[in-house]
């Protein structure tokens, strides 16, 4: 999924179950919106491969993800409207829910910076790409649903990828073994997240109200 390296099977059965896990988080977004059921479709496609059609826009990448694997977009449109009919069950299942969106965070990082370096792009056009993949579907929800995004006002989120990508990108330039970088990013990244989540940590905020001191 989303060109990871052949032999990362682990990462391609975690990459099916973000993409699912993620088109479901929209799809209840969308039931908060009172959306339609095309939206609620629309909605969980937008989020599961907005990332990676916005990173393969600016880099050039064709044919998009979806595009060339129409399966993708068919997961996540069945995905979101499974959720339509379970919502009731589903909702409960919180938690999970932020360790699957944790996996794919960092799952999805780990792509782009994979595509781009595929690309031959710099280390710092490397380490947007991971982020633009991992980050921006959850904020084009957002944008969409009339809310703020969850990447400007939640714990550590972009931060994590942006030190998930560093991370990964390292073997990139060393030629370390692949397999064991892999397992070993992933679970830096997951492992931070997960932090993150349960000890709310979040980046230094600028409050502003416009009144002189």
């Amino acid at each position: 999924m989303w060109s990871l390296p052949p032999g990362d099977t682990v990462l391609h059965l975690l990459s099916y179950v973000a993409l699912t896990a993620q088109a479901m988080t929209a799809a209840l977004a969308a039931g908060r919106r009172s959306m339609d059921w095309a939206g609620v479709c629309m909605l969980g496609c937008i989020t599961a491969l907005g990332g990676g059609t916005i990173r393969d826009v600016l880099l050039g990448h064709y044919p998009l993800v979806w595009v060339q694997n129409p399966s993708y977009l068919a997961l996540t449109a069945v995905a979101a409207f499974v959720t339509i009919l379970i919502a009731r069950h589903v909702h409960r299942l919180n938690v999970a829910f932020l360790v699957l969106d944790a996996i794919g965070l960092v799952v999805f990082t780990m792509a782009g910076c994979d595509v781009a370096w595929q690309m031959n792009a710099s280390l710092p056009i490397v380490i947007v790409a991971g982020m633009i993949t991992g980050c921006a579907g959850g904020v084009l929800r957002d944008i969409l649903c009339n809310d703020v995004p969850l990447l400007f006002r939640a714990e550590l989120y972009a931060s994590v990828s942006v030190v998930t990508g560093l991370f990964y990108a390292t073997a990139f330039g060393l030629n370390l073994n692949d397999q064991l970088w892999t397992a070993l990013t992933f679970a830096l990244g997951l492992t931070l997240r997960l932090f993150a989540i349960r000890y709310k940590w979040e980046m230094p905020k600028f409050v502003f109200n416009g009144e002189p001191r």
